[in-house]
């Protein structure tokens, strides 16, 4: 665990790593903001822009090497203003008073763990992996599945639509693909693994009481992609 703490080297400067991020969280805050003043009848609406345009900053994180501890750190901070935001208005239009979910809580825990494990091993693109696909997976079930669910079922005492898990699945699928091929090759494991990560995604994602799926599918992702890898002797 040391390398988390003291590989601060990256071939860019840590002010541009620093400012990119913070400039994407901005506008991603900034767009949510607007929205929220201009339409205030669907909340669901804000809370998706800021969960699905937050995740990318995974993507900053892998892609500018910013060290493990900027984002363990960050994901810690976020966790803890999450935590008060249920008791006071911080973060109105994402999360409300009394509301009862923590998944803007465990969406940030799973970001510090999914870096402090996978920059570790020196595999950053699993953690994007994990996060991508809740973002994206979760953020267009969720959208998809209000406006056009017209086929319900229930499961574990949640509902859900057959079109917003045929989304959550059809997203999963090309994010892991996407990553995976870019990484390792247009080889038949990269299509298996995406295959498989996208359909645990899918039933992970129909578990979501209290927020929980926005720490199990993006940690069961990354893991089970990484797991079928190292099985298939690709890792």
């Amino acid at each position: 665990m040391i390398t988390i703490f003291t590989s601060l080297e990256s071939d860019y400067p840590l002010w541009l790593q620093i400012s990119s991020v913070a400039t994407w969280i901005t506008l991603v805050l900034s767009v949510a903001w607007i929205v929220n003043r201009s339409t205030s009848k669907n909340s669901e609406i804000v809370r998706k822009i800021v969960h699905i345009g937050t995740g990318n900053v995974i993507l900053l994180a892998w892609l500018l090497d910013i060290p493990a501890i900027l984002g363990i750190s960050a994901s810690i901070i976020a966790s803890a203003i999450a935590l008060l935001s249920y008791r006071f208005p911080i973060l109105p239009g994402i999360n409300s008073v009394g509301r009862k979910s923590l998944g803007t809580f465990f969406y940030a825990l799973s970001i510090g763990i999914l870096v402090g494990c996978f920059w570790y091993l020196n595999q950053p693109y699993y953690a994007a992996l994990g996060i991508l696909i809740m973002a994206w997976g979760d953020g267009f079930a969720a959208l998809i599945g209000q406006r056009f669910g017209k086929h319900k079922y229930k499961l574990f005492g949640g509902q859900k639509s057959w079109e917003g898990s045929l989304s959550m699945t059809l997203t999963s699928y090309v994010i892991s693909s996407l990553i995976l091929c870019s990484v390792q090759g247009n080889i038949w494991q990269t299509w298996v693994v995406a295959l498989a990560v996208a359909i645990a995604a899918t039933a992970l994602e129909t578990f979501s009481f209290l927020g929980i799926d926005n720490l199990t599918v993006p940690l069961g992702s990354a893991a089970l992609a990484f797991l079928l890898n190292q099985l298939l002797g690709n890792g």
